[in-house]
């Protein structure tokens, strides 16, 4: 949830945070509101921030180490940008929830939701099969795309499998590594069966279009 504030008597001083909005994207240096709070018997600082967006304005609150010269925590928490053009709502919302959950450090309910993700397309798209091992396969047969994405996919389902049960032996050893590069991974799979599509036909559009102006 995002509240803009505007109309606010904005501090003049305050510790320099430089980060990337966890509303809109955008990257700048935050603006103080009111003034920073320091506990005397430590480093850390900490206060609340508006994105200098004008179309944002989003709040953020802070918490920066002095001595290391690093933000510790903000909420809400920063997320991995994605594009989410052409992408259906149940794949959407459980993707996003993955990245939600990796962004709060829980890194065994992002791999759930990464397998959650690859479970809604397959139902989009008709993949059939009793498990989503053969889902997988037949959704190579539906798509094009890469063997490599398919292969990675297979390996993606095995990392949520591991994260879905609690008597894996393994299943705790799913860390911010691991589930960083299979949302990487996931990004690419959902450009390949979402968006590639609509950017070929833009591409083609423009085309036309130039033809068109030069008839």
């Amino acid at each position: 949830m995002i509240f803009k504030l505007t109309g606010v008597n904005q501090g003049s001083s305050g510790t320099r945070i430089s980060t990337r909005c966890p509303h809109c994207g955008h990257n700048g240096t935050f603006e103080s509101i009111g003034n920073d709070i320091q506990n005397n018997n430590s480093n850390r600082v900490f206060g609340i921030r508006r994105c200098p967006n004008e179309k944002c304005f989003g709040h953020m609150f802070f918490v920066y180490d002095k001595g290391q010269k690093n933000i510790v925590v903000t909420h809400p928490s920063d997320t991995i940008p994605f594009d989410k053009e052409n992408i259906p709502e149940n794949v959407l919302n459980a993707f996003q929830e993955a990245i939600l959950s990796h962004s709060n450090n829980c890194f065994i309910a992002s791999a759930i939701m990464i397998r959650k993700t690859l479970e809604e397309i397959c139902m989009d798209r008709n993949a059939t099969g009793n498990n989503l091992y053969k889902r997988l396969e037949d959704l190579g047969s539906k798509i094009v795309i890469p063997q490599e994405l398919i292969e990675g996919m297979q390996e993606l389902r095995l990392l949520g499998n591991d994260a879905a049960h609690i008597e894996s032996n393994t299943f705790d050893e799913i860390g911010k590594n691991e589930v960083e590069i299979s949302i990487e991974f996931t990004k690419e799979i959902l450009k390949a069966v979402y968006q590639y599509e609509s950017l070929l036909g833009k591409l083609r559009s423009l085309k036309k279009t130039k033809e068109e102006e030069n008839n």
